[in-house]
């Protein structure tokens, strides 16, 4: 195993989740996550999101659906996702787990501003060179 190439994959992989949360298809979304991922946060005052608790990919889907509808992210609603701070521990060919901060941008076209912050606990699997996320937890603050 190549731990450097994997740290690479696994970094590249968790920006590109965020790209695509912000402009990119849903279906483009999902291919990054495990079949049966898990992807929780709790509400989300500065912003308006109830807590959330998705398992596997549709219902993944569904929570993504449901804050594009709201207007809270996606493609034209003026927002970004910046991921910093990434901390990438892999533990083997199969299994890595990323800490990373984030920070949440609204007004991006007009007046940047940063609306909220906090932190994204990842377990990723490899499996046939590629990388996917398997579970997400997110911190607010």
């Amino acid at each position: 195993m190549n731990i450097e190439a994997a740290d690479g994959q696994i970094r590249s992989l968790l920006a590109r989740i965020a790209h695509l949360a912000d402009d990119g298809s849903i279906e483009e979304y999902l291919e990054l996550f495990t079949a049966d991922a898990v992807w929780q946060m709790p509400a989300n005052e500065a912003v308006g999101a109830p807590a959330d608790r998705r398992e596997g990919r549709e219902d993944i889907a569904a929570g993504v659906r449901a804050r594009r509808e709201s207007g809270l992210q996606g493609p034209g609603t003026a927002t970004r996702h910046a991921i910093i701070s990434i901390d990438v521990q892999v533990r083997s060919a199969e299994l890595a787990e990323a800490v990373s901060y984030w920070l949440f941008f609204s007004d991006t076209s007009t007046a940047p501003r940063v609306v909220s912050v906090g932190r994204y606990d990842d377990v990723l699997r490899g499996s046939d060179g590629r990388w996917q996320l398997a579970e997400r937890t997110i911190t607010v603050g």
